[in-house]
């Protein structure tokens, strides 16, 4: 008797984990990394630092986001030949899809850094680029 109810509790356990993995919403296709560098206006430490805290009040913490990270120039470091020195800020975000990006995007607080930032902007690049899968 004490068999049979255990196997019914391993059953009833492996069924409910069934149920919760196959609603899991899967991804829609690969990562996808959002880089962007800023170059600003004013290249002071006062005005990176500013622009900073205004990335991460509003670019951080959206749905679908993987990674996130925000950073300003190292200017003690450079290779020559190859490193580029044109910005003064570089975000970084991996989203889950492509669509995340979207959203992201979309997004009233993205909207909002925008307009708030757009007068201290001199140039804006950004690379998208869909993430390869680690090596197993």
């Amino acid at each position: 008797m004490r068999r049979s109810f255990a196997l019914a509790l391993v059953l009833l356990a492996c069924g409910s984990f069934a149920l919760v993995a196959a609603t899991r919403p899967t991804p829609a296709g690969p990562q996808l990394a959002h880089m962007v560098f800023f170059t600003l206006k004013d290249h002071s430490t006062e005005s990176r630092s500013k622009f900073v805290a205004s990335c991460l009040k509003y670019l951080s913490g959206h749905e679908g986001t993987a990674y996130f990270s925000i950073g300003t120039i190292a200017e003690d470091v450079e290779e020559p030949g190859v490193s580029v020195r044109d910005f003064d800020v570089a975000l970084h975000l991996v989203f889950d899809s492509k669509e995340s990006e979207a959203k992201y995007l979309k997004d009233p607080r993205h909207t909002k850094f925008v307009e708030e930032n757009r007068p201290f902007f001199e140039k804006v690049r950004v690379f998208d680029t869909y993430v390869a899968p680690m090596p197993k």
